[in-house]
């Protein structure tokens, strides 16, 4: 109910905006174009996947589309990861011109991340080599699951603050001509069950697919190891803002793996004050 209420009260002030023309038409502007970039990233990502990576529009000739599809892999990670650091965030509220820099940043990061995804998703050089495709009821199957992979994905999104994994909250900060209200350290909902539910929702949609090339078990093979190893930055962040809270959050949730009980160690026990 906490999720509702917050975005529902984003919503309303942005439905209710005090005056100002120009601060109103770029705020839905750049609603516009993150919301619209955002559903192309994965609507791209989630087909491309489906065909195990073997239909794109990449057309770099070998043994060059090797580099392509390498740079193309590398940068989402490293973009991506820079910019959730201290510098990458002073960045990100400097890319925008004019005073709302700092308002719009995660509307800035979503979009980023958008084009970066719909950039390796589209423009990918496939090998034309296909390993393995299921057929009829097998494919019908698996792309059930695979469709429940991605459910999981918008779950565990929505349980880690749909208004800011998703952009909005920026641009509606903006247009409602207040300052971002950010979600509290998630607890709640799939991160009761592991620390970055998130992380491992994207892991299973790299998995879980019909249709198998070196291609996508390269694509798995990468992202896999940067959806395990990512987060560390992000519970370092977490440890330093949180403190005593995330530590015994930490002590009791495991980090990815829900069958696994994290092991407390003295440096994550609560201090007694």
């Amino acid at each position: 109910m906490h999720h509702i209420r917050r975005l529902a009260d984003l919503i309303g002030a942005a439905l209710r905006p005090p005056a100002g023309a120009g601060r109103i038409a770029t705020a839905l502007g750049l609603g516009l174009a993150v919301h619209t970039l955002f559903a192309a990233a994965v609507l791209a990502m989630m087909l491309a996947m489906a065909f195990g990576m073997s239909r794109s529009l990449g057309s770099v000739p070998w043994p060059w589309a090797a580099l392509a599809n390498l740079a193309l892999v590398l940068q989402f990670p490293l973009v991506h990861s820079f910019l959730l650091t201290g510098r990458g965030g002073k960045l990100l509220a400097r890319l925008w011109p004019g005073a709302h820099g700092g308002t719009v940043a995660t509307s800035t990061f979503a979009l980023i991340a958008s084009v970066q995804l719909l950039a390796l998703f589209a423009l990918w050089t496939p090998t034309g080599i296909v390993w393995w495709q299921a057929q009829g009821a097998l494919w019908s199957g698996i792309l059930v699951v695979y469709g429940l992979s991605w459910f999981l994905v918008v779950l565990t999104t929505w349980d880690a603050g749909i208004e800011v994994q998703s952009g909005a909250l920026g641009w509606m900060s903006l247009m409602a001509k207040r300052k971002p209200v950010y979600p509290d350290m998630p607890e709640t909902g799939t991160f009761r069950v592991v620390r970055q539910p998130i992380y491992l929702s994207f892991a299973l949609t790299l998995w879980l697919v019909p249709t198998w090339t070196p291609d996508q078990l390269f694509l798995a093979l990468s992202y896999t190891a940067y959806c395990v190893l990512a987060p560390i930055r992000k519970e370092r962040r977490f440890a330093a803002r949180y403190g005593d809270r995330f530590a015994a959050y930490k002590s009791r949730t495991p980090y990815m793996n829900p069958f696994s009980r994290p092991e407390p160690k003295a440096d994550d026990q609560p201090q007694q004050s």
